[in-house]
C-alpha cells in the first residue's frame, strides 16, 4: 500500500489536492482513499490530509500511517508541526520553501539524512494561478519524485478532474504542475 500525508493550513489546498490525486487514480484501476483530518476548521489553521493507494480494497479507514511520502504545503509546519512522525526509513519528504534544500535540512535537524525535495509551490502558483493556492504545483512537484504518472498523462487527467473550472484556470494549473515538475529538487 502506498501511503501519503499532506501538511496543510485550511484554504491552501491540501483536501482539494488529496481528493484530485485520488480521483487521478481512481481512473486506473486501483482502490484509492482521500480524507482530512482538521482541528479547528477555521481558515488558516493546521491541519493533514491523506491518501492511501493499494492495488486491493482498502480496509484501513484510520489517519494512522506510515506515509512513504510526506507534502508539506506550509513550510512554517516544517518548523511546528512533527512531519517525521511515524515515518519509514524510505519516506521521502516535498517541502514547500524557497530556501535551498541544505539550509532547509541544516534549520530542522530532524530532517538530516531524510531523503527531502524541495520546491517553491506559493512562487509557482502566485505566478501561473495568480493565487497562493499551492496544490496544484505540489501535485507536480509528487509526480516528478515519485514516478507514479508521467507529467503529460497527470496534466490530461487532471484536466478531467478541473472541467468544471473555466479553460484559464485549468491552462493555469497545468503551467503550475508543470512548472513544479522540472523545478522540484
Amino acid at each position: 500500500m502506498f501511503e501519503m500525508r499532506w501538511h496543510s493550513r485550511a484554504g491552501q489546498g491540501a483536501v482539494t489536492g488529496a481528493k484530485g490525486l485520488a480521483d487521478v487514480v481512481a481512473n486506473t484501476g486501483k482502490e484509492v482513499q482521500a480524507f482530512a483530518f482538521y482541528g479547528s476548521a477555521k481558515r488558516g489553521a493546521a491541519m493533514t490530509a491523506y491518501n492511501r493507494i493499494d492495488d486491493e480494497p482498502i480496509l484501513n479507514h484510520e489517519k494512522f500511517m506510515h506515509p512513504d511520502y510526506v507534502l508539506v504545503i506550509d513550510p512554517a509546519l516544517a518548523y511546528i508541526a512533527d512531519i517525521t512522525a511515524n515515518e519509514k526509513e524510505t519516506t521521502k519528504y516535498i517541502i514547500t520553501t524557497h530556501l535551498p534544500k541544505e539550509e532547509l535540512i541544516a534549520a530542522i535537524p530532524k530532517l538530516q539524512g531524510k531523503e527531502v525535495y524541495v520546491v517553491d509551490c506559493f512562487a509557482i502558483s502566485l505566478d501561473t494561478i495568480g493565487r497562493a493556492i499551492p496544490n496544484t504545483p505540489m501535485l507536480g512537484a509528487l509526480m516528478k519524485v515519485s514516478g507514479m504518472f508521467d507529467l503529460e498523462y497527470f496534466q490530461n487527467a487532471m484536466q478531467k478532474v478541473l472541467s468544471k473550472f473555466p479553460q484559464r484556470i485549468i491552462d493555469a494549473n497545468m503551467a503550475a504542475i508543470e512548472r513544479a515538475y522540472n523545478e522540484v529538487k
